[in-house]
């Protein structure tokens, strides 16, 4: 491990020590405190001191843990050999600390003396005493002090907290070793911000590991640098402080007062240690290494102990986990009584590691089998979908459905639907509602797949659950209603979807197919409404496996909404979240769209930079509708019509039958205008006729409005039915000023009245657009328009960018403003339709451009 490598971050503590040490080269030395936890750069910093005292005179002080108790015994390295026998009354500990501190100022007068001493935590509080005796007196001479350790000792000088290292400061000493992407991601995790943690996951990477080959390490090397720190402080604890770290080891959420009752004072050792701080755990690893260097006795002993202590029904799961965990198997009437009180268990984490356990209890195959797949399935709701496979392995059972979901986020939508409808076939006979949602499920993987055809294989099982009264009819009319619309049947489609938006449930799953219904019905609000709820849900409940779905549909409502910076927002968040629950595929979903915003924006290098994100995934989690969106969007941008066209004619058009529904939809517009730039209208018409009967049965004005511009974009060129084809859509479009696609259709009317040789008529529409693109903080689209102005005429170049605030978008903008007018978060979120996590994101923005601290701040400076 290279020492430069672990002072990345620490510029404070660098210029700290640099300071001290011109002072001590000047005669007025001092101390320095540094403070932190194993791993965090103590020693790095103390290395780096040394080097930056060449001159000076250095005497290095070490702390070890076999000598805490050896009174003096870290003085040897002194100038003064240390006492034969130890002082005893406060007098002669005085007369033994003036000796040091006259040997030292001594030394000093020859030439500057840094004294570094490292694990000051672990010195043997005599010796700790002499030295901070010392380091209090060590101001008026050529004297510096450098403590490092978890804790320090009280001296009068400047004392640093080694912060852990900032997510981009990680990620910036990954890149040192060319390692980016979703790895860096979870290196970052796992390391929680300590140096020593980065680098021995850094060494212990495979080449697989490297090429994606094999999954990312789940946590730390057992044999790294790190881990070895912590098991050495550890062994040098007295029995009854391992003991208590045991059980705050074996149990994450002990309440502090549980800690008192068993004699809480054993945890002040292990704070001084660095191995606790309060009554947490310095880092995960701690907690790996105390299990393992507990025996099975002594684990056995302390699961005994907190099931004793753990008393009441808010307990009563927790209970019978450590129970079983003091328990050999089997043993029915605990596992019994551990699935019973996992029914009202609301964090799925927990449901797993509980059900899990309640198998392994379990005497029998039957409910053995049944009890893993529980656990499963709350595996993969809590994020893990490595446990849930595994624990469907161990089942014996096929698994089907859980199979079919984990392939529907992480790996192939065709694959999926193969699992899923078998699934569906084998649960239709004895858990019909298990079928139904597989049937749901399989829908989906139809849509992502593309071949339409194959949902008429879903309808048909629904059919058959439906007639024999299996299911109700307000989950049936889920299927008959995406049937409907992908015959082109919107107006049959409606009615059916409607009831699916308008289901009242706290089920996140149920509000996630609710909000997708809203998209295809245009019903913008509710679909967003419906997102919200379902996201909060599933954060309360630790199903985080069904956020990345939540927050895609979000940002595809975002898109229709024109808020694109939060859809943006959403997205990146989905992708986070996506890589933390290993949904490959839904990943990809995400950065698609992220590259396709980027591309909308004409922002050419960011949309790149998400294509090479994608291209170092695997080939299955690849979105290529996505991808050809993006890239057809960049076309348009730049005039590249026809390459636009190509791009988007192979996966755009709905009346193919094939491609992607959603994608489709939101996508046709550009494929209409790419088609009729391009001179080849007929390419685009089978699409937009499409695209014109499902705005129309939507009723929503922005459909309407792209429906009315891609039939002005195919009429004849220059003629009175393409200019009241777009009037009618400028008259839909919203008219507040802030829209984007209203500033492209007057951009595009603007254009098709220049070139049928009307300049005068289509000025004030290009003024429109330049205005309107300035608004929304479009310049690449806002230059366009001014480049149409100049060509009819009109030399006045409107700003492509409005800046009422000084580097505000204007999303930002319009938070700004209405913060400033007393609205809270969650106001501004429903006036804007937006999240309160996107008003947070953006608001900490606003805050860091405008340098202020407040919202009163804020009011003032707006």
């Amino acid at each position: 491990m290279q020492i430069s490598a672990l002072l990345r971050g620490r510029a404070r503590e660098l210029a700290a020590i640099g300071q001290l040490l011109r002072r001590a080269a000047d005669g007025a030395g001092g101390a320095l405190v540094l403070e932190g936890d194993p791993g965090s750069g103590r020693s790095a910093l103390l290395a780096h001191a040394v080097r930056q005292a060449p001159g000076f005179d250095r005497i290095p002080v070490l702390g070890l843990p076999g000598e805490t108790d050896l009174p003096y015994a870290a003085l040897h390295r002194l100038p003064v050999p240390p006492p034969v026998r130890r002082p005893r009354t406060a007098d002669q500990r005085l007369r033994l600390c003036t000796r040091v501190l006259d040997a030292v100022v001594a030394r000093s007068r020859r030439r500057p003396v840094l004294v570094v001493v490292d694990d000051a935590d672990l010195v043997d509080p005599p010796s700790l005493e002499v030295l901070a005796f010392v380091a209090r007196r060590c101001g008026d001479h050529a004297v510096a002090m450098v403590f490092a350790g978890a804790a320090g000792p009280p001296v009068d000088g400047a004392a640093l907290r080694l912060a852990p290292l900032d997510p981009a400061t990680a990620g910036d000493v990954l890149a040192d070793h060319g390692l980016g992407g979703p790895l860096a991601e979870v290196l970052v995790g796992l390391a929680r911000g300590n140096p020593a943690a980065l680098h021995d996951l850094i060494r212990a990477l495979t080449p697989e590991q490297r090429r994606g080959a094999e999954p990312p390490p789940a946590g730390l090397p057992a044999d790294g640098a790190l881990r070895r720190a912590y098991r050495t402080r550890l062994r040098s604890l007295p029995p009854a402080t391992r003991r208590a770290l045991l059980l705050v080891a074996l149990d994450d959420a002990l309440d502090p007062a549980v800690l008192a009752r068993l004699g809480g004072g054993a945890l002040a050792a292990a704070e001084r240690a660095g191995l606790v701080r309060g009554t947490e755990l310095a880092h995960p690893a701690v907690r790996e290494v105390i299990r393992d260097e507990a025996t099975l006795a002594e684990r056995q002993r302390a699961h005994r102990t907190l099931a004793r202590l753990l008393t009441g029904d808010a307990h009563r799961l927790r209970r019978l986990l450590h129970l079983a965990a003091a328990t050999p198997p089997p043993n029915a009437a605990l596992a019994d009584e551990i699935e019973r009180a996992a029914e009202s268990v609301v964090d799925c984490r927990v449901g797993a590691v509980a059900l899990e356990r309640a198998a392994e209890l379990s005497p029998d195959a039957g409910p053995a089998s049944a009890r893993r797949v529980a656990a499963a399935r709350y595996a993969w709701l809590g994020g893990d979908p490595a446990r849930a496979r595994r624990l469907l392995a161990r089942s014996g059972a096929t698994g089907s459905l859980l199979a079919g979901e984990i392939a529907l986020r992480g790996g192939t939508a065709g694959q999926a639907l193969e699992l899923l409808l078998a699934a569906a076939d084998e649960l239709a006979p004895a858990r019909p509602d298990q079928a139904w949602r597989a049937l749901v499920l399989a829908g989906e993987a139809v849509c992502l797949d593309g071949d339409h055809g194959r949902y008429r294989e879903v309808l048909r099982r629904a059919v058959r659950l439906r007639r024999a009264g299996l299911v109700e009819p307000v989950r049936a009319a889920q299927v008959a209603g995406l049937a409907a619309v992908l015959r082109g049947d919107h107006e049959r489609g409606r009615p059916a979807l409607r009831s699916v938006l308008e289901l009242s449930t706290s089920d996140p799953d149920v509000l996630i197919s609710a909000a997708a219904a809203g998209l295809l019905l245009g019903d913008d609000t509710a679909a967003h409404r419906a997102l919200e709820r379902a996201a909060e849900l599933a954060r309360s409940s630790g199903a985080v496996a069904l956020l990345p779905r939540a927050l895609e549909l979000r940002t595809f409502v975002e898109y229709w909404m024109g808020c694109y910076g939060a859809a943006a927002a959403s997205a990146a968040e989905g992708v986070a979240v996506a890589r933390a629950c290993g949904q490959a595929s839904t990943a990809g979903n995400l950065v698609g769209l992220l590259a396709v915003l980027a591309a909308l924006r004409g922002d050419a290098p960011e949309c790149m930079r998400w294509m090479r994100e994608l291209r170092s995934a695997s080939p299955a989690s690849r979105p290529r509708a996505l991808v050809q969106w993006a890239l057809a969007v960049l076309d348009l941008v730049a005039g590249r019509a026809g390459d636009a066209l190509r791009r988007l004619v192979s996966m755009a058009d709905p009346a193919s039958g094939s491609g992607t529904l959603l994608i489709q939809m939101t996508a046709t517009p550009h494929l209409v205008e790419a088609a009729a730039t391009a001179g080849d209208p007929e390419a685009g018409r089978s699409a937009a006729e499409v695209y014109d009967r499902w705005a129309a049965a939507t009723g929503d004005p922005t459909r309407r409005a792209l429906a009315a511009r891609c039939r002005a974009l195919l009429a004849p060129r220059g003629g009175a039915e393409a200019v009241a084809a777009f009037e009618e859509a400028l008259r839909l479009h919203p008219a507040d000023g802030g829209d984007f696609e209203r500033a492209r259709t007057e951009l595009l009317l603007g254009r098709e009245l220049r070139r049928a040789r009307h300049p005068r008529d289509a000025r004030p529409h290009l003024h429109r657009a330049a205005e309107g693109f300035a608004l929304v903080d479009m310049p690449v689209w806002a230059a366009q328009a001014n480049a149409e102005l100049r060509a009819a005429g009109d030399a006045c170049d409107l700003p492509a960018s409005l800046p009422p605030g000084p580097g505000l978008t204007a999303q930002q903008q319009r938070i700004a403003h209405l913060v400033a007018a007393g609205a809270t978060n969650r106001e501004v979120a429903a006036q804007l339709f937006l999240s309160t996590r996107t008003v947070d994101h953006h608001l900490r923005n606003i805050f860091s451009r405008l340098g202020v601290r407040s919202r009163t701040e804020l009011a003032r400076v707006i």
